[in-house]
């Protein structure tokens, strides 16, 4: 294998791929991403057998070939050389070491035997369909906030994403939970996703795919079934195993009875909370929401650090209510909501609290209230 490479390609597609590999592992070929060289495009594959990814970017390919060498490793060479570096990669086939050289740079890497690289292989999919960029960015950024990471209850460690039908048409939706809060968002159904079953997407895949989101603008080709998913791109391909279980009925924490309706502006809100947070007990992050009238007051009482309060306009239906929450997952879900005004409806003290973008029905926030 030989071949001339621009560092900044390189790179791109290293960064994609080197964040799949765990930092410690028993098999030591999952350590390594496998170089083949074929046509005028260098190919690199990574996996941690739950996760692959498969990307192609251009080279000057002087003689075809693959081999395997540590990911990390390869990954820190190429992001300390210079911008606008050539990268040279030789291995000959006598030997068992990868050269790099780049400039006056020279390195000599260990490699593995291709053979000994695990195959993904993606089985039959027969769910496929198109999104956008921007759309799947946007289910992706709404939900994965509220992803468990209690690793007991493994079915809530991801995002579930299926199809639903309602008096507004066909929609994609994602949601997550850890229980103590939920996200729901929904996007109009893509063309050919009608018939796909629902699927718990893990954490690690949400964050990768949301990476290989950022460095595209265009289309993302989804394929599905009830085990594995794909999600295609320009020049990368990640494959992913789906959590093996059920997600709850979270229909049946959302509130449908709640008759108090508060809006408040967004930023002052999110501003307050933070502001009266940094009194709060840091285990409980707890501050209390006293509303009455067209009057909010924020406060928090800590038994080392004191006791704070703020006092907001907002605009309120129903009658005096107090009510505690995780000031962390109040700033979570105000930094979600894009319009700005956000919308409170509450019930008592000890209710599920539903909280929405006064513009925007796409989304919707159960947060679950905490004793103050």
């Amino acid at each position: 294998m030989k071949l001339t490479i621009e560092r900044a390609t390189l790179l791109r597609a290293l960064s994609h791929v080197q964040s799949i590999v765990e930092r410690r592992n028993t098999i030591p070929i999952l350590s390594n991403v496998m170089l083949e060289a074929q046509d005028d495009a260098l190919g690199l594959t990574a996996t941690d057998m739950d996760i692959a990814i498969v990307e192609r970017i251009p080279a000057d390919i002087g003689t075809a070939g693959a081999t395997t060498t540590p990911a990390h490793t390869l990954y820190d060479i190429v992001r300390k050389l210079p911008d606008g570096a050539q990268i040279a990669l030789d291995r000959d086939s006598g030997t068992e070491q990868l050269n790099l050289s780049a400039g006056r740079a020279r390195f000599k890497l260990g490699t593995l035997d291709t053979g000994e690289f695990p195959a993904l292989t993606d089985g039959e999919l027969p769910n496929r369909f198109t999104v956008s960029a921007s759309d799947f960015r946007t289910l992706i950024d709404r939900t994965r906030f509220a992803i468990s990471t209690e690793e007991t209850r493994h079915y809530l460690n991801g995002i579930y994403l299926h199809a639903v039908s309602g008096d507004d048409g066909n929609r994609l939706r994602a949601v997550a939970t850890d229980g103590h809060r939920l996200a729901r968002v929904e996007m109009p159904l893509p063309e050919g996703a009608a018939g796909m079953p629902g699927v718990i997407v893990p954490r690690k895949t949400v964050n990768e795919l949301r990476k290989l989101i950022d460095e595209t603008g265009g289309d993302i080709d989804v394929a599905l079934s009830d085990t594995k998913i794909r999600f295609g791109f320009d020049d990368a391909v990640m494959t992913s195993k789906l959590i093996d279980g059920t997600f709850p009925d979270y229909e049946r924490v959302i509130p449908v009875g709640n008759d108090k309706l508060m809006i408040v502006d967004r930023k002052e809100f999110a501003g307050a909370v933070d502001l009266v947070a940094t009194i709060a007990t840091e285990k409980s992050r707890a501050i209390k929401l006293t509303v009455d009238g067209n009057n909010l007051a924020l406060s928090a009482t800590s038994p080392d650090a004191g006791s704070a309060e703020e006092e907001l306009e907002a605009d309120y239906e129903g009658d005096p209510i107090n009510i505690g929450f995780n000031s962390r997952y109040l700033l979570d879900i105000m930094q979600q909501i894009e319009g700005d005004k956000a919308q409170f409806i509450m019930a008592d003290s000890n209710s599920p609290t539903i909280v929405r973008d006064a513009g925007d029905d796409s989304a919707l926030y159960v947060l679950m209230p905490m004793r103050v």
